[in-house]
């Protein structure tokens, strides 16, 4: 693309990024926003379990779309487990 953005790859999932730095204050804020993420994250993938199951409930059902639908909730569990790990502090053992 001209201004240097990734190209849209036709898929609505965008892996969540967060640069962590800071502590106190700025560290809670993170947590906050990482747990609303993970809700965000929750519902979508929900969303996306429910309109897998009406579309196989269907008799002649799309197996590509709902194939589709399985990459995305399988994306959206990856990113859901990412931010997890972000809210987990790294403990040196």
């Amino acid at each position: 693309m001209k201004d240097g953005s990734p190209p849209d790859d036709g898929d609505n999932v965008t892996p969540f990024r967060l640069f962590i730095g800071g502590a106190g204050a700025i560290a809670g804020a993170n947590d906050e926003a990482l747990l609303a993420r993970l809700q965000t994250l929750q519902q979508e993938h929900a969303d996306l379990d429910a309109a897998i199951q009406a579309l196989e409930s269907q008799p002649h059902h799309d197996r590509l779309s709902v194939a589709r639908l399985k990459k995305k909730k399988l994306q959206l569990k990856d990113i859901m487990q990412r931010v997890k790990d972000q809210m987990t502090p790294d403990i040196i053992a």
